[in-house]
């Protein structure tokens, strides 16, 4: 019987894999990028993955979580959820990042619920026989479109721990130009987002106008991170008007953003204003946002991804997906509860083309025309490569990163890089 199946063990793995001198508002990326591997093992062989966050302070808790996890049906996401929120809370040496909420300790017991229930799923698509898709609703769309993600990024990271990646430099709006042929001959992309906040305002509308005049009739989009001010946001919509098809998180807090709705005809998206069903209780009334970017990392899963589908849909807003750095295990249940939700407006970003490395066999999640297949074999569709995997703890372990900090790494390159946001 299915519900005499118990889950007898769980491995974390913590790795570390490449990642491109990538420049955001906070700074640049470092050269590691950090992620949890998440094995859930059952009294019948069968073992169930996940992946999220890497730091210190979510390995902690995630270890906290095994006892409260184990013994129980994979069929129980319910009363694993009741566990968690009842024991986990904030750590007290979170490093957080505004512009990263994946990062905010408040979301802990959120974070690891979503982990545990990615991994639960898996092992009960496997048990039944069916794609995790399938245990969520059935999909509605055979594949998951996702949006080339453009970076302000340097040719190398300034102390040279690897080989420079292929991309090369991308600041001039030729580079970023450039950029964005390469990244849709490679994968297909139909739509482009490029990540502001970076230069002055005025260098990256330069950068979506020449996006435009290269690539007519694309949906673009523009994300500064919070780092301009309301006033710079509100004129530059003068001249964005003309050119996206949305204008994510511009400026910051739910206020600013509500104003700014005012004077831009463009709908407003955010995955940083908008993170918790708090938020979306005060800011959707305010017209903070049109566009909801979620993201089951840290909103607590897929099943709440789509719950906020639905409250989009009854609120009148679009719905897309928030990315961060991340492997192929991420990038497949984004794509199984994407393929489930009938109002997925926009398509999603991800992160996928900027990472050379992979852990699951087979290599690296194929793109078609932009889109991700959705998978039809049981569970999430994808499994551990072991040596693969062990290669990665084992850049983890020398690599000496164990919390993401863009702003320190900026300062080895700008040491007067004060980090202040909004900074334009």
């Amino acid at each position: 019987m299915a519900r005499d199946i118990r889950i007898t063990r769980v491995d974390i793995t913590p790795i570390a894999f490449r990642d491109g001198p990538l420049l955001n508002a906070a700074g640049i990326h470092e050269p590691w990028a950090l992620r949890s591997i998440v094995q859930v093992e059952t009294s019948d062989g069968r073992v169930g993955i996940s992946e999220t966050y890497g730091d210190e302070p979510m390995l902690r808790v995630l270890r906290q979580a095994v006892p409260l996890v184990t013994g129980l049906s994979p069929f129980d996401l319910n009363t694993m959820e009741q566990r968690v929120r009842a024991a986990i809370r904030p750590a007290a040496d979170a490093v957080e990042f505004e512009l990263a909420p994946g990062s905010h300790a408040a979301k802990n017991a959120s974070k690891v619920v979503s982990t545990f229930e990615v991994a639960m799923l898996d092992l009960q698509g496997q048990i039944v026989g069916a794609p995790i898709v399938d245990l969520l609703g059935g999909k509605v769309r055979d594949a998951v479109p996702y949006s080339a993600y453009l970076f302000f990024k340097y040719a190398e990271h300034i102390d040279r721990p690897y080989a420079p990646d292929a991309w090369g430099e991308g600041i001039s709006p030729e580079q970023i130009v450039e950029q964005a042929r390469r990244m849709i001959r490679l994968y297909g992309f139909r739509s482009i987002k490029l990540k502001g906040g970076v230069f002055e305002p005025a260098h990256e509308i330069a950068c979506m106008r020449a996006l435009h005049e290269a690539f007519p009739g694309l949906p673009l989009r523009l994300d500064p991170n919070a780092n301009w001010s309301l006033e710079t946001s509100i004129a530059a919509a003068r001249e964005l008007d003309e050119l996206l098809e949305y204008y994510e998180d511009p400026c910051p807090g739910l206020a600013g953003m509500a104003e700014l709705q005012k004077h831009t005809r463009l709908p407003l998206a955010t995955n940083m204003v908008i993170t918790t069903m708090e938020d979306f209780r005060k800011g959707v009334p305010m017209g903070s946002a049109r566009v909801l970017l979620s993201d089951h990392h840290y909103w607590g899963g897929l099943r709440v991804t789509q719950t906020l589908a639905r409250m989009c849909e009854l609120w009148g807003l679009g719905m897309s997906m928030h990315s961060n750095s991340h492997l192929g295990i991420s990038l497949m249940a984004m794509t199984h509860v994407a393929a489930s939700i009938p109002n997925l407006t926009y398509a999603c970003d991800t992160h996928y083309p900027w990472q050379e490395e992979e852990v699951i066999e087979g290599g690296r999640i194929r793109f078609v025309d932009g889109s991700v297949p959705v998978p039809s074999t049981p569970g999430l569709g994808v499994r551990l490569d072991a040596a693969r995997l062990a290669e990665l703890h084992e850049q983890y372990l020398r690599c000496g990163v164990r919390n993401r900090d863009d702003l320190s790494q900026m300062r080895r390159y700008q040491p007067e890089f004060s980090g202040k946001s909004p900074r334009f």
